[in-house]
This record gives structure tokens, sequence and C-alpha cells, in this order.
């Protein structure tokens, strides 16, 4: 048949060809001679995320290089900042590689290798995210002892847990966690299998629900301690409430933009498989890899100290407006 002789390049399912079409028999009744049809030699999916992987890959290298060349930023933060830009730097990586590899090399060991990585990647940068949001919520609500040496190690078992668990999820397809031997246990994503994709998405969501929650008592002592300043400085209720409604709107773009581009793969995971058309998953998948374009802006290039790195690095200067602004309780 023609699925079977057909080859898979690509990562994803291919949609199979219906041999039954008019256009098939057509063929076949006007001359014994068989006719290849041109097809597509690139799939423009993949051009947009091989796209998508390179400019992943240029910004979170930005934030990469600028906290490993501050010796400053070595605080429990700026380490879960450049867990998750590491994170994100090797899914464009993969993005890019498994663009190269589908095309110019299409081994079965490659597609094993490529989808590790990049299922690993994206799994340490989910992982990271709730890393930042339990550090974000442990420095608001433990503030006066944050900066000790137990947060310090508490972060660094944070890391070695995240990116371990991370891991071991890229090593699965090559351990023979795949489909390549029984192509129905496929999932949307070639070669994992539907159980591993559902139990990543059931993961994504309970972590969801985690930073959800988190976010929700953030957003408490955050109100609270504006409520305090407010107070003590004799400031007015308008005041109070301009500070507390920043504070609030921030949070929800945070979550908002994260559930946004995560939600719709997750969920359609959970529903699909080998069968579905493959333009369902790119258009899923697609605003995922989008997620690891926004995490530079929201939790590196609006900190204040990266900023300034950035700035030196760029101007050898540090503009007044960034050196003098002060931190509010709404900058969480």
């Amino acid at each position: 048949m023609n699925e079977d002789t057909k080859v898979n390049i690509s990562w994803l399912p291919q949609d199979p060809i219906d041999a039954s079409s008019p256009e098939n028999i057509s063929a076949t009744d006007s001359s014994s001679i068989p006719v290849l049809k041109p097809e597509l030699i690139v799939n423009p999916w993949d051009i947009v995320l091989c796209t998508s992987g390179t400019l992943i890959s240029c910004e979170n290298a930005i934030v990469v290089l600028i906290i490993f060349h501050n010796p400053s930023l070595r605080a429990p933060m700026f380490l879960l900042i450049g867990s998750l830009a590491l994170a994100d730097l090797l899914a464009g990586v993969g993005l890019i590689v498994n663009f190269i590899f589908a095309y110019l090399l299409q081994s079965e060991a490659a597609k094993l290798v490529t989808v590790g990585l990049i299922a690993a990647s994206f799994c340490a940068s989910v992982c990271s995210l709730l890393a930042i949001t339990v550090d974000r919520y442990l420095s608001l609500y433990y503030a006066l002892t944050y900066n000790s040496e137990r947060t310090v190690t508490f972060t660094y078992v944070m890391l070695i847990f995240l990116w371990g668990a991370s891991t071991c999820v890229g090593l699965l397809p090559i351990m023979g966690w795949n489909c390549l031997k029984d192509e129905s246990t496929c999932s949307v994503i070639r070669p994992l299998t539907k159980n591993n994709a559902a139990a990543l998405s059931v993961s994504f969501l309970l972590m969801f629900a985690l930073m959800l929650q988190l976010y929700i008592q953030i957003c408490k002592i955050v109100m609270r301690h504006a409520h305090q300043i407010a107070l003590q400085h004799h400031f007015l209720a308008t005041s109070h409430y301009v500070t507390t409604r920043k504070g609030v709107s921030t949070l929800a773009i945070i979550l908002g933009t994260f559930a946004a581009c995560w939600m719709p793969f997750t969920l359609y995971s959970l529903i699909a498989d080998y069968t579905y058309p493959s333009i369902y998953t790119y258009a899923t998948l697609l605003p995922a890899t989008y997620n690891s374009v926004i995490n530079p802006v929201i939790y590196a290039f609006r900190n204040q100290e990266i900023q300034k790195a950035l700035w030196l690095i760029c101007c050898g200067c540090i503009p007044p407006s960034v050196s003098q602004r002060a931190r509010s309780p709404s900058d969480v």
C-alpha cells in the first residue's frame, strides 16, 4: 500500500494518501507506466518551526551569556532564570537540528535523538517556570530569611531535580519507549507513544495548577505588602489601588501567556493520536514554541540587573532611568 512505501521524513505523523482518489484512478487507467506527481520537497510548517527555533536560540543565548559572564548575577533568582534560558536555548537548537536531520540525514536514530532533545528541553523549560514561581513565592513569604545559605541550597536541589527529570524524559524514546515498531501506539509527535504524550500532558496540567495556586498566594502577599507600605508612608488609597492592580495585571499576563501558549497543544495531545491530520499538530505546537520566545522578555529583560548588564554590553553605560529606578511591590 502507499502508506507502507511512503518515506516519512518529518517528526510528525504525515497525512495518509488516499489510493482510491479520482486522481490516482485516472493515472492508473491512462497508462501502464507509473506517473510520479510532484510533491512539496520542504514542508512550510517545518520551515516556520525552524525559523522559530532560530529566534529562540538567538534570544535565549543572549540571556545565558549575560548571566554566565556576570559574576554579580549568581543569586538564586538569576540561576533559575539562567536555567529557563538554557532550556529554551536547547529547545531552539533542537528545532533547528530536527529540521536539518529531517531533510539531510533521514535516519530513525537521528529522529530519536532530536525528538528526545526537544522533549527534554521543553520539559526543562516548563519545570524552570515552576521553579521560578516557587522561588518568587518563597522570596515574599520568607522575606527576612530568603537570602540565606538555605535558599541557595534549595535552589540547587530544584535545579538538579528538574534537569534530572527532564533528561530522563528525553532519554525515554532512545531507550525503547517509542512507537517505531508499532505505529498504532504513536502520539501526535512521532516517535513518542500515546502513553508518553498523555503522561507529559497530565504532568503539565498539574504543574500549571500548582503555578496558579502559588501565584494566587503571591498576589495576596503583594496586596498585603502594598497596603502596609501605603499606611507607613501615608499614601492615598488610589496609590495603593494602582500598585496592587499593577501587580495583579503582571501575574495575569504571566499566567495567561503561559496557558495560551501551552494549553492548546497539551489538550490536543490528550485527545488526538497519529491518525489525526498533522496540520492540527503543527497549529497547536507552534504556539508552544512561542512561549520560549516570550520567556526572556517576561523573566529576563524586565529584570533591572539584567537590563544594566545588557546596557553595559551594548553601550558601555547605564542610562539614569534604569540605574535609578526603584523596585515596587508590583515587581513580582
